[in-house]
């Protein structure tokens, strides 16, 4: 006899791809010796661990501002936090927002982190298509398949989801889509959305929305948006100003830039019934994000911030640049097109022949152990949609994080990568 389980979690019985392989390759991870370029686990050394210090006991010696710290919160989220962070957006001129614009928005905070914002997203909005990028965000797109979603992945270039195939994929779906999802620094292949693209999606989504008679969300997801550590990359400019049906929708977190264990993620966006669904979804997750870690992360917000956004963006940026030249010096002429490195933490490889998926030669050789160091990466049929138009490319394609391990190890596992490429081209 068994549960009578519900389609979502019949779907869940079977874990993803990226899960089995996580889960195999942490059950022996060798620390010192096998290098992981998978994980988009952040860099131990960015966290702040003596301001996060200095900030719990803040919090918990100051029972007036941050009263009750220690007890459950409101679901729309600590009123210090939201306070702070609006006032970090003003300070700090990030995404452009101006008083009056984000004096309009309403900001809430998710239970768990920004994951926790979108998988709340895919509870409230009611199922269809949800448009997005090729590659995708292939842990969020698992999600929403699971819970009854279709994903439409569109083809990106260099500016991020091409508009022209965009628009030849909407013909012809009348009212199936549910919302737009784009992360503004694509997660995997780290291509930058450029600010006239951003408008272009907007426009895209006001029209079909005009057209249908109903409010299609727009949903970015900055993620890595303030890891922008290139200097001479276009700045970020939010659309909310440019808004005028109230339907973009920004994701925030601080996992990237304090630490993923704070659990922070925010939506700010038009004020409404699916903000009122989402606040609702909060309290049925759990009340609320622990509000300790809330009033600790409002507290780095006003005294805290400046100083490590420059210092995590100084660290990435070095490494950004010490990578890069790993990778053409090593696997250069295997490559067709390396995309990254200005924003976030990974390049996204494209090979010219080299097959890089779970059962190519490639990946068992750098994953067997046998006798020198493991090298885990996502590889490309994970990223990209696999019934869309780059399912082949894909198997030539690999995402590799430089975020988790320092330099010499990054460069220790491009040389095992550039002999095991080899090998496979001598085979």
């Amino acid at each position: 006899m068994e549960v009578r389980l519900s389609c979502y979690g019949q779907a869940s019985t079977c874990s993803s791809p990226v899960n089995r392989m996580m889960a195999a390759f942490a059950g022996s991870f060798r620390d010192g010796v096998d290098i992981n370029l998978g994980v988009g686990y952040v860099n131990e050394k960015t966290i702040p661990v003596a301001s996060l210090r200095e900030a719990m006991e803040a919090v918990a010696g100051d029972g007036v501002k941050y009263r009750q710290a220690f007890n459950y919160g409101g679901p729309e989220g600590s009123a210090n936090l939201i306070a702070a962070l609006r006032r970090f957006l003003i300070r700090t001129g990030l995404g452009r927002l101006d008083q009056a614009t984000l004096d309009r928005k309403r900001l809430i905070v998710g239970p768990c982190g920004a994951t926790s914002v979108l998988d709340s997203l895919a509870q409230v909005v009611a199922p269809g298509i949800v448009v997005t990028s090729d590659p995708r965000y292939y842990i969020y797109c698992d999600a929403l398949e699971r819970r009854g979603f279709e994903v439409l992945a569109v083809p990106e270039d260099a500016e991020g989801i091409d508009l022209a195939a965009l628009d030849r994929k909407l013909d012809g779906l009348g009212d199936r889509v549910a919302f737009f999802y784009v992360v503004t620094v694509n997660n995997p292949s780290c291509t930058v959305l450029s600010n006239r693209r951003r408008r272009g999606l907007l426009e895209v989504a006001a029209r079909l929305s005009r057209e249908q008679g109903r409010r299609i969300p727009i949903v970015f997801d900055l993620a890595y948006e303030l890891l922008l550590h290139d200097p001479d990359a276009e700045p970020f400019a939010s659309v909310l100003a440019e808004d005028e049906m109230d339907i973009a929708y920004e994701v925030g977190t601080l996992s990237k830039v304090l630490a993923p264990a704070l659990r922070i993620g925010t939506l700010l966006g038009p004020d409404g019934p699916l903000m009122d669904a989402m606040v609702q979804r909060t309290s049925d997750a759990g009340f609320s994000a622990p509000l300790f870690v809330q009033e600790m992360a409002g507290y780095l917000l006003d005294t805290r911030i400046e100083d490590q956004l420059h210092a995590v963006n100084a660290g990435y940026r070095e490494k950004a640049v010490a990578v890069r030249a790993g990778i053409e010096r090593t696997l250069g002429p295997f490559l067709a097109e390396c995309r990254g490195g200005s924003a976030g933490f990974y390049y996204y490889l494209t090979f010219h022949e080299l097959e890089t998926h779970p059962a190519s030669e490639f990946f068992g050789m750098l994953t067997s152990g046998d006798g020198r160091p493991r090298v885990l990466y996502i590889p490309g049929e994970y990223c990209v949609h696999p019934h869309g138009d780059l399912a082949s490319i894909g198997r030539r394609q690999l995402r590799l994080s430089y975020g988790f391990e320092d330099v010499p190890q990054i460069l220790r596992a491009l040389e095992l990568m550039r002999e095991a490429a080899t090998a496979c081209e001598r085979a």
